[in-house]
């Protein structure tokens, strides 16, 4: 199988602060979930509390929310944060919502994403190596396959 790698971008979490990712992500293996669309919220979410039982059972597992968006000017990506912000008051829902605005056709190429119909969810790497991923909606089987995958890679259980 071919190492695909998280590319280096940037954005700017809800609380405001400048993140560069993979740098950036705030442990050694993290659950990225992508959106493209503001309807795809509702799909995010029904992968947030297997996210939250993961970061409980591996030590070494957080997850980030990554709204993908297309360059905007300052003022549009100023505005469009600030009311991603206000609908958000939860502080560590915040900090871990990234927005990146970039060039998407560029980004899907070297994550080889083939479609924004549906979100994207990858287990990646501190350094940025895609270990896992799926597309769409939370369902059991897609849990299982990323639950055997960090049992499998004796990853640390929490105590």
């Amino acid at each position: 199988m071919k190492t695909i790698v998280f590319p280096k971008v940037s954005g700017k979490n809800l609380k405001r602060e400048k993140l560069v990712f993979p740098k950036d992500f705030p442990a050694k293996y993290n659950l990225v979930l992508m959106a493209f669309y503001r309807h795809q919220q509702l799909d995010i979410n029904t992968w947030l509390p297997y996210a939250e039982q993961l970061e409980d059972k591996f030590v070494d597992v957080k997850y980030v929310e990554l709204p993908v968006i297309y360059k905007l000017g300052p003022i549009r990506q100023f505005l469009l944060n600030e009311g991603m912000r206000a609908g958000i008051p939860d502080q560590k829902a915040r900090e871990r919502t990234i927005t990146l605005y970039l060039d998407k056709a560029l980004f899907f190429k070297k994550l080889e994403i083939t479609s924004e119909d549906e979100i994207q969810i990858m287990l990646v790497t501190a350094e940025g190596k895609v270990l896992w991923r799926e597309t769409g909606i939370f369902s059991k089987e897609k849990a299982s396959s990323l639950t055997e995958l960090l049992q499998n890679e004796k990853f640390l259980l929490a105590t």
